[in-house]
């Protein structure tokens, strides 16, 4: 959500946590119309760029699977066996579409409004000294990221390889206090992960519920989502059979990534799901079933003062892009923007070259929605 990127602007996502999830411009046909390529051929290809361990991906056509795929091994260097293609992967940041959901629900039902303060929504933030300036922050600013917050999530602030010690959201939501801000309130877009833990924080406040419990009860169960839940806590991560992704540190010692800490997620990206499961969601999201226009758009419509992005597939089909990665992965959904079509692929890395991963799934992308092209 949020930040405007298109299938081409997904590389890099690997070497960045919980980072990215959004929307490229719609242009004239409709995905649906198109015939869809060879997912199995397509991930073949992308299991063959260095540095990609495995890939798994499924194709949907009005809410009926047409292709699915898995190529690589589920763990490094060949070992393990494939990934199966239905398993349960990390979304990373398609988290924060889910949460910016669930927060414009409560804004249809009147219990939050988009310029109610954050201050008044969470007081322990001003107690806390934990954001600056939280009186002039509004829910609106926080789901536009143009908030000012500056992004905890980076390497003088946490450490991705402690995979044991439990943050609650305000502890994490801290850490960015010692950051210069990004901007005024309201001024102009850059992209934190704290936004969105505090509208995570948000939606447990105003609901009294937790955020898991809230996700499950509005949309997992609604849509049907069996196999999707938010695990908040080490050490909780995937469940059942999965791929694991890896990332060597600066001492050049590699790190199995799948035991990620659980409390780095929570609303900016913590949901783990399936093709399926994410494909319901997307599909239920773009048909208007979740929220009226007016709101859907305050998650689609490009960033504010942002280059417009540019199409996927030359500018033929209607398709939206949303993303998620952390080191050792990248999950990545397409969408028709008439909510027929999805493609949903996760792609379990090593960090060779990011960049190059990032090219692949575009072209594995591209080559399942618009062959030929």
């Amino acid at each position: 959500m949020n930040h405007a990127i298109t299938a081409r602007h997904v590389a890099g996502l690997a070497c960045t946590m919980l980072t990215l999830a959004v929307a490229a411009t719609p242009a004239t046909a409709t995905a649906a119309t198109s015939k869809v390529g060879d997912v199995q051929r397509a991930l073949d290809v992308l299991a063959r760029t260095s540095g990609v361990v495995g890939t798994i991906g499924e194709v949907y056509v009005d809410g009926r699977r047409v292709g699915k795929g898995s190529a690589g091994s589920r763990l490094l260097d060949g070992k393990g066996g494939r990934i199966p293609a239905d398993s349960r992967y990390r979304i990373g940041s398609q988290t924060k579409r889910l949460t910016a959901t669930v927060v414009l629900q409560l804004v249809k039902e009147g219990k939050l409004g988009l310029e109610d303060k954050l201050s008044d929504l969470l007081p322990e933030v001003v107690s806390q000294d934990a954001v600056e300036r939280a009186d002039e922050i509004t829910v609106r600013q926080l789901i536009r990221h143009t908030s000012g917050i500056p992004n905890w999530f980076t390497p003088k602030l946490v450490d991705i390889y402690d995979f044991t010690t439990y943050y609650p959201p305000i502890e994490l939501v801290k850490k960015s206090r010692s950051q210069p801000r990004t901007g005024e309130p309201g001024e102009k877009y850059f992209y934190s992960n704290t936004n969105y833990m505090l509208l995570g924080m948000i939606i447990e406040k105003v609901t009294g519920r937790s955020l898991a419990a809230e996700f499950a009860r509005r949309l997992f169960v609604p849509l049907g989502m069996s196999r999707t839940y938010l695990p908040v806590k080490p050490p909780e991560g995937i469940k059942g059979p999965h791929g694991h992704g890896y990332s060597t540190d600066a001492e050049g010692k590699v790190h199995d990534m799948d035991r990620l800490n659980a409390s780095f997620g929570h609303g900016a990206g913590g949901v783990i799901s399936t093709a399926r499961d994410i494909s319901a969601f997307s599909r239920a999201f773009h048909q208007g079933k979740l929220l009226p226009p007016a709101l859907q758009k305050l998650i689609t419509d490009p960033p504010e003062n942002t280059p417009a992005p540019t199409p996927m597939c030359g500018g033929d089909p209607q398709l939206q892009v949303t993303a998620g990665g952390a080191a050792g992965f990248t999950a990545v959904t397409v969408s028709s923007t008439d909510g027929r079509i999805q493609f949903a692929m996760s792609t379990t890395t090593s960090n060779q070259d990011p960049a190059a991963t990032g090219r692949a799934i575009n072209q594995a992308a591209e080559a399942v929605l618009c062959p030929g092209k």
